[in-house]
């Protein structure tokens, strides 16, 4: 069977993450921060908000580098670092508490930790930025926390996985999104968390407990993924991005990260992307390299682990060895020969690219020497200087077990990992290539690669975000436009291509699997060509929407749908909009694909804190020019559409093809003028003409009445015609009277 990839003109690297994020969370630089409590007994407010186990706040003022921020709303954070008997906790800052929209370079919410667990204040912000090189990951930097115009020391600044955080990195905000973190963490063995088991039986309110719903719904949508994972895991890639969940994993495993799905089966996140998968989220880390190591729910380790076992822990104990506790991600994962090869794969490549060359021990060097002065500053913090000092290479003793160094570990880690099945013995990819030539839009391509020693081989692809990538497999059989077969040059036909995909190679043997580019699927090869005009067109605008379609916020707004005029997908990736004909690139297409005689709204209301579909531009009720262009400016398709009356758009006519016309509404749909009417009464009820302006004639046996646009009646009778002159413009309805669920739409015009 043949599979369909993109035809492609240019092949580059790309990586899912917008990197917008604000240079408040540099790494590089040590934040000053300053609370003043409202109420002078603020720490005894908070410590019974904790111990009530409220989430509200107290009131403050927060200064930030200098910019000040009222009303702000202040807790405790977390659950293990934080202790009524602690001077030094850590803290939630919501800084548009009371003051809407209220924030610091777009940041609404600041999360600092206390550096409870960790002697050398290194693994949080090291840690996340090893992560953010393989899946979305927060920022993490310093800063230095005052209350009340007192030191309170030195905090690491930890990105909030919150609906910024979304947009950033998945271009929405509204679907399912859920924090993996039980309301009462079970730390008995066996325990049931956020484990994504189907313990709690077949109703999704039994999970309330363990999952905490940050999204407006989504519940079934959770149940659904935790159903499949358990009893039709054949499917599972259908709801759960798997490449995203072996990441995390691999990171965690590498890094002896257990205060995470692996421990107690919580500190991550969920979110449904729009190609309907959930990912997770990797979060708090400031107990990787081995400063948790109470339990890793296997039959080995659920009794904690020593500095050494740390050192040789099997990244497939969960495989290889019974779970004490359900751990179904991993194991229903790990069934699966091929995915613990991926999975493997991306251990080679954290472990190659981070500890293996020592970059982490030169990285560690320089955040340590960054910040020691502020370290030894700091009032309040848990261990001493020489703890500080010495915990970056030597273990530092803690109240109930030690904390390894993080070069002791690691170089050890990275020594064992690197010896483990599977890691080495790869097959090569190398000398990629395809057959486009500057072939547009529908053409069939071949995609080639030189692999030495597979035995198996694919092209995984997608044409734009709202599509998971799905596999073509790849073959070296003489027959696939791939040379001779068994010379090492594998081929894929790929059919009906359309002019943009994100993909990447995977290849594997007996012993180890192998993925080009190295980071796939989160860094991915990109190949494209130009469309040529009339295959995507401006296909309605409307700049005066007061009650046709709300965006997602429940709010009406200006808005362009796009039209696919074609047979083929067509992807918006290095497409643009404007209204400024001096500036066609004005305002970049999120990767998007269309299907073929599909549809694609974007709004124009200047707010891409409300998604990728927002433009950065309203439109003119007083009328403008819109163009659709590709990345060199060439334009595809352009429009000038004059002042419109509330709730009538500017469409084409015949749909896709015709000229402007002011027409009723049509959001996401076609714009020709097809009636409501059921098949079965068509002979019976027609209007002309439609859009209508002085005149208009109704052929119907009987009687009808005519609504407007908010079903207010405007007329009833039973006369042909009607001399609408003194109407207003804008959209009616002509109903049947012994038939109400039956109309035509139609158009007042001026």
């Amino acid at each position: 069977m043949f599979f369909r990839l993109i035809c492609l003109l240019f092949i580059g690297l790309s990586s899912a993450t917008l990197f917008s994020q604000s240079v408040f969370y540099t790494t590089d630089a040590v934040r000053e921060i300053q609370i003043d409590f409202y109420d002078e007994n603020w720490d005894h407010l908070l410590d019974s908000l904790y111990v009530e186990g409220e989430n509200g706040r107290i009131l403050a003022n927060v200064v930030i580098d200098g910019s000040t921020y009222y009303s702000v709303g202040v807790r405790y954070k977390g659950y293990s670092s934080v202790s009524v008997n602690n001077i030094k906790n850590p803290f939630n800052i919501k800084l548009d508490y009371v003051i809407e929209d209220q924030n610091h370079e777009g940041i609404d919410k600041l999360k600092l930790s206390n550096v409870i667990h960790d002697p050398s204040f290194l693994r949080e912000v090291l840690s996340y930025e090893v992560c953010r090189k393989y899946m979305p990951a927060s920022h993490a930097n310093y800063a230095n926390l005052y209350i009340n115009g007192v030191l309170w020391g030195l905090y690491t600044n930890v990105e909030a996985v919150n609906k910024a955080f979304l947009i950033e990195n998945f271009g929405s905000k509204y679907a399912p999104f859920f924090k993996c973190n039980p309301a009462d963490l079970n730390i008995q063995i066996g325990g049931l968390n956020s484990d994504l088991s189907n313990s709690h039986g077949p109703d999704s309110a039994g999970y309330l407990p363990y999952y905490d719903i940050e999204s407006d719904y989504g519940w079934s949508h959770l149940y659904h993924l935790i159903d499949t994972l358990n009893t039709v895991p054949e499917e599972i890639d259908k709801v759960l991005n798997v490449d995203r969940t072996l990441w995390m994993h691999a990171l965690n495993y590498s890094m002896v990260n257990f205060d995470s799905y692996i421990g107690y089966g919580q500190n991550y996140y969920l979110y449904l992307d729009q190609a309907n998968q959930f990912n997770p989220i990797i979060w708090d880390l400031n107990m990787s390299f081995g400063s948790f190591r109470l339990t890793d729910a296997s039959q080995l380790f659920y009794g904690g682990f020593d500095i050494s076992q740390a050192q040789n822990m099997d990244p497939l104990i969960h495989h290889n060895f019974i779970s004490v506790a359900p751990r179904p991600l991993m194991t229903t994962l790990f069934e699966s020969e091929r995915n613990r090869k991926m999975y493997l794969a991306h251990i080679r490549t954290i472990v190659d690219e981070n500890f293996v060359n020592q970059d982490y021990s030169t990285r560690a060097e320089s955040l340590k020497e960054m910040i020691s002065q502020d370290v030894l500053n700091d009032p309040n913090k848990f261990y001493s200087n020489d703890d500080f000092i010495s915990n970056i290479n030597d273990h530092v003793a803690l109240v109930s077990s030690i904390c390894p160094g993080i070069t002791q570990l690691m170089d050890a880690r990275s020594e064992y990992l690197s010896a483990y099945p599977g890691y080495s013995g790869e097959p090569a990819i190398s000398n990629i290539s395809h057959s486009s030539e500057g072939v547009m839009l529908g053409t069939d391509v071949w995609v080639n690669a030189d692999i030495v020693d597979a035995t198996y081989a694919h092209v995984s692809y997608r044409y734009g975000n709202n599509q998971r990538f799905v596999s073509a497999q790849m073959f070296d059989d003489g027959n696939h436009n791939d040379g001779s077969a068994g010379d090492g040059l594998y081929g894929c036909l790929i059919e009906g291509c359309s002019n943009s995909v994100d993909y990447y190679l995977y290849a594997d043997n007996d012993t180890s699997g192998v993925f080009s580019p190295a980071r796939a699927a989160y860094e991915f090869y990109n190949m494209h060509s130009n469309i040529s005009s009339g295959d995507l067109v401006i296909n309605e605008v409307m700049s005066n929407n007061i009650s046709t379609a709300a965006d997602p916020s429940d709010t009406f707004e200006d808005w362009i749908e796009l039209y696919n005029t074609t047979q083929f997908p067509i992807s918006t990736n290095n497409l643009y909009l404007s209204d400024d004909l001096t500036n066609v690139l004005k305002w970049q297409l999120p990767n998007h694909v269309i299907p073929p005689y599909g549809y694609y709204v974007i709004w124009a209301d200047e707010d891409g804190n409300q998604g990728e579909e927002h433009a950065n531009f309203k439109l003119s009720n007083a009328g403008e020019t819109l163009s659709l262009s590709h990345a060199d400016s060439s334009v595809i398709d352009n429009v000038t559409y004059p002042m419109q009356n509330i709730d009538i758009a500017y469409g084409r006519s015949p749909n896709g093809v015709g000229d402007f016309a002011m027409l009723p509404p049509t959001f996401n749909a076609s714009n020709d003028m097809v009636s409501v009417v059921s098949e079965q009464h068509t002979h019976l009820l027609s209007v002309s003409p439609n859009p209508f302006k002085d005149r208009l004639t109704i052929h119907l046996k009987g009687g009808y009445s005519i609504s407007d646009l908010y079903g207010r009646v405007v007329l009833k009778g039973s006369s042909p015609v009607i001399h609408t002159s003194d109407w207003s413009p804008g959209v009616y309805y002509v109903h049947m009277d012994h038939a109400p669920y039956h109309a035509v739409k139609i158009l007042k015009i001026r």
